[in-house]
């Protein structure tokens, strides 16, 4: 289970520039917002950098605009609480500077991705 998290974790990071055609960027006080679309127009991430580094919540979403995934760094750093919802269970990856510090599973049948 931790290795797959490993992996997601990675792929997520490295989907961060999988697509430099589909982005916007948008100055907000010190930070810069990047939107990444897919192709379809729907939202593939967005999150803000600070000086030229992944800073603060990035979001990830599916095809279908559905939130998959929610990511949190600090100076470049993973940091935090990270969620993955996969199907029918949520994973929660704990990060301390960069390094995996816990992974929790949760399953159920109503696993949801909470709108803000």
């Amino acid at each position: 289970m931790r290795t797959m998290m490993i992996i997601a974790a990675c792929l997520f990071g490295g989907m961060l520039f999988a697509q430099e055609s589909n982005v916007e960027y948008f100055k907000k006080g010190d930070l810069v917002k990047g939107i990444f679309y897919y192709d379809n127009g729907v939202i593939q991430q967005e999150g803000t950098y600070k000086n030229g580094k992944l800073h603060g919540q990035w979001i990830a979403y599916d095809r279908d605009g559905k939130k998959n995934a929610v990511a949190y760094y600090h100076k470049g750093q993973k940091t935090g609480k990270w969620f993955f919802w996969q199907k029918d269970k949520l994973v929660e990856v704990d990060y301390n500077y960069n390094d995996i510090a816990n992974v929790k599973t949760y399953k159920s049948e109503n696993v949801y991705a909470i709108e803000e």
